[in-house]
């Protein structure tokens, strides 16, 4: 779609003031902009196609998926069954495994953005997104990678940033006196480059227990640190799914009995977890991510190897040392690298000027389902903290909510005005 013959029906004309000036291009889009080209973003874009309106999808990255493609280690699986994790209206080949690869989920999200002919604009950051009162319509400004700036004019925006946005990275004391290889799990590949080495990993989520198992495959040696309780599943119950069981015992019984039966099963699979330091939470794994958001660990091997001794488990960290750490026992452990598998946050705060649909970190304030839709044309896919399955409902609704309002709008007008691009936009 090209910048300078975009449009939009009269009644949607912007006029600024003077004092409105802005110094780069200006472009109004005839239908929503959608921040981030994710599975969220794709997703929603092809809900849009499906009812013909069109729509403008701004990455800051060079591809879509940034965070699948540049980001994750090479061994990686779903963690949940294919079914769980297809986007709207394209399930996965039939020959895809149960548990597709990583590699695998990023040929498919590729071939659903060409299926649906999204083509995203990469290399575009989002500045700031605020909504103009004066002509009721979003403004999105945006840099490119040779620092050029855009505005974009919308009536509707949709925020498919994402949970993991931003990497975590805590102060920990001492660490920049470490002196050894410091990195976190985003900028993990493989454990190729740490055979042999004393690795510590920071964060016992299913980063840290999965990196921890990579470095076991590559003969390294990892320790792991584990400051809180976790729940650890495995990934299947008597050869299903134990995310499946889950939503299908959900169906027919209270959510606290379906966690009591998962912790049951867990417990006569996987043994007492509590011995090897894996203290498990109060709340059941469910409830917990439900309440918190907190995604219980699905084990694919790393227990055996804390069992056998190949994953240490130790305990908070106190301060580091010159090639070394000091554990809160008091504990001197020596270790070549650490792997800060610290999880990540949303971004949406840092360029959203909004204060009433999303909180301070990043999420919107009404839990699922009801996050999708804010005031004034926000809508937000991708912050369910229920995985692809959550983004793609909402997906759905996104794309039909903002399809019903266009198509009748258009439908009232017999034409549509041009709009000229210039440094400014005006009618």
């Amino acid at each position: 779609m090209n910048h300078c013959d975009l449009c939009v029906p009269p009644n949607m004309a912007p006029t600024f003031e003077q004092d409105d000036f802005f110094s780069g291009r200006c472009i109004l889009v005839n239908g929503p902009v959608i921040v981030g080209a994710g599975p969220s973003g794709l997703a929603v874009g092809a809900g849009l196609k499906q009812q013909g309106v069109p729509f403008v999808i701004l990455e800051r990255a060079n591809c879509i998926a940034s965070l699948w493609q540049n980001r994750t280690y090479d061994r990686l699986n779903l963690h949940l069954p294919k079914q769980f994790c297809e986007l709207p209206y394209s399930p996965f080949p039939k020959n895809f495994p149960e548990y597709p690869s990583k590699h695998q989920f990023v040929n498919y999200l590729e071939s659903y953005a060409k299926q649906f002919e999204i083509e995203p604009r990469f290399n575009e950051t989002v500045q700031s997104a605020t909504y103009d009162e004066s002509c009721g319509l979003w403004r999105v400004k945006t840099v490119t990678c040779n620092n050029s700036t855009v505005e974009y004019i919308c009536r509707w925006i949709v925020v498919a940033s994402g949970e993991n946005a931003e990497k975590v990275v805590p102060e920990l004391e001492g660490l920049h006196d470490f002196g050894g290889n410091v990195m976190h799990a985003c900028d993990y590949k493989s454990g190729e480059d740490f055979r042999g080495k004393h690795v510590l990993v920071v964060g016992c989520g299913n980063s840290g227990m999965e990196v921890s198992l990579d470095l076991c495959h590559y003969n390294a040696i990892p320790s792991m640190v584990v400051r809180s309780s976790v729940h650890v599943l495995p990934r299947e119950i008597f050869g299903k799914s134990t995310f499946e069981l889950g939503v299908r015992l959900m169906k027919w019984m209270p959510l606290c009995v379906v966690d009591k039966i998962l912790l049951a099963a867990s417990r006569l699979i996987l043994g007492d977890i509590e011995k090897y330091g894996l203290k498990r939470p109060c709340l059941g794994p469910l409830k917990m991510k439900n309440t918190q958001g907190k995604t219980p660990v699905l084990d694919i091997g790393t227990l055996s190897r804390i069992r056998s001794g190949d994953i240490k488990i130790v305990p908070g960290i106190k301060k580091f040392l010159q090639g070394g750490v000091e554990l809160i026992n008091g504990k001197i452990l020596e270790i070549d690298s650490v792997i800060l598998a610290t999880g990540y946050s949303s971004n949406v705060p840092s360029w959203l000027k909004e204060s009433e649909f999303f909180s301070r970190d990043g999420f919107p304030v009404s839990p699922f389902p009801n996050g999708w839709k804010g005031q004034n044309g926000l809508y937000a896919v991708g912050f369910t903290r229920r995985g692809l399955s959550g983004a793609s409902m909402d997906a759905v609704r996104v794309a039909q909510d903002i399809g019903k309002m266009w198509n009748q709008e258009t439908k009232q007008k017999s034409h549509s005005v041009g709009v000229s691009c210039s440094r400014r936009c005006k009618q």
